[in-house]
């Protein structure tokens, strides 16, 4: 079997993205944009009150699974240390130390915080079978998770910018040992 260079494969991920990203418009959910309950602490809203706390934007991310236009997110190139949260409910998804530069346009992890962070679920909306990943406190829409990514574990985590918040880690200070 004959691999594609990761180059190549990185620049085909990225047009295969961005072909998504045009027709995430006609792809969007039609139904309700409320949340369904994934945990006792889940965040449940009415389309509304979603529409009233997000951002356009990150409202057709979260709510209605857009995607944002490779390298344009606030987050793509982001290299200070920090944690990404999710920017409908706050809950910890994803930290600095597994982002990675994947050439994409989009922030990339090769794990979430925690596993019990996101939930994944098929998508078949433009006629492929890719993996979705939701925040499972809100059920918001963050992006995709593919087999590509480097070690240790294989995986990129795909996420939109508009899904997130980053809350930077406090700089570390350094004390003098006498």
């Amino acid at each position: 079997m004959k691999l594609t260079p990761k180059p190549v494969r990185n620049v085909t991920l990225a047009l295969f993205c961005a072909l998504a990203c045009a027709n995430s418009d006609s792809q969007a959910q039609k139904g309700p944009a409320s949340a369904v309950a994934q945990s006792p602490a889940a965040v449940q809203k009415t389309e509304a009150e979603w529409r009233k706390q997000l951002t356009p934007e990150q409202f057709h991310v979260l709510r209605q699974k857009g995607t944002e236009r490779p390298f344009t997110g606030k987050y793509w190139n982001e290299k200070r240390s920090g944690l990404y949260r999710c920017a409908a409910c706050k809950a910890p998804l994803f930290d600095s130390r597994t982002k990675f530069k994947s050439g994409t346009g989009w922030p990339s992890f090769y794990a979430p915080h925690d596993e019990s962070a996101v939930r994944v679920e098929e998508d078949r909306s433009l006629g492929v079978l890719r993996e979705e990943i939701l925040c499972r406190r809100c059920n918001g829409h963050l992006g995709h998770v593919f087999d590509d990514g480097p070690d240790p574990t294989g995986l990129r985590y795909c996420i939109n910018s508009a899904s997130l918040n980053f809350e930077p880690h406090p700089p570390t200070k350094t004390t003098d040992k006498k």
